[in-house]
């Protein structure tokens, strides 16, 4: 009927009771099936085949224009380091420095640029815009001005 004749909840005697508490603590105590938790594929795999591209290691993939854009940006910010160093040396080892004349030095290939990309992008001409139609037409060239404030994004719409 019951384990030891003895109903569940009832005293165990000083024996069963060393004898249940030393079963308990070499349960606990017993080392842990060993189960796997990793595994490693290592069969070879095809050189070709319809296995789907992953990324690699190294610079994300990015479109064309994006990846110009990014050597550019890291072109640019070596060359500017060269420049900041060059100044640096240079003001270090003169050990006299006149803040105007730094100025003039330093900052005048970068006023130079900076000019003349503005007027590269004034010197470039509106493209000319040509619609050919051919039936009953309606254009609508309203413009519309949108602005939007707040925490909770209340736009407001004017034409």
């Amino acid at each position: 009927m019951y384990a030891n004749d003895a109903p569940p909840g009832a005293p165990m005697s000083d024996t069963e009771a060393a004898a249940e508490a030393s079963r308990l603590i070499a349960d606990a105590y017993r080392p842990a099936p060993h189960t796997p938790t990793a595994y490693r594929d290592t069969t070879p795999l095809p050189t070709h085949g319809t296995t789907p591209p992953v990324v690699q290691p190294g610079r994300p993939p990015m479109s064309q224009g994006a990846t110009d854009a990014s050597a550019l940006m890291l072109a640019g910010g070596a060359t500017t380091a060269l420049v900041g160093g060059t100044a640096a040396v240079l003001l270090y080892v003169s050990q006299y420095a006149d803040p105007l004349v730094c100025s003039f030095v330093f900052g005048a290939p970068t006023a130079l640029v900076l000019a003349l990309a503005r007027l590269a992008t004034r010197a470039r001409p509106a493209p000319d815009v040509h619609h050919h139609y051919e039936g009953t037409v309606h254009q609508d060239q309203r413009t519309v001005t949108t602005h939007t404030t707040g925490v909770w994004a209340r736009t407001h719409n004017q034409t």
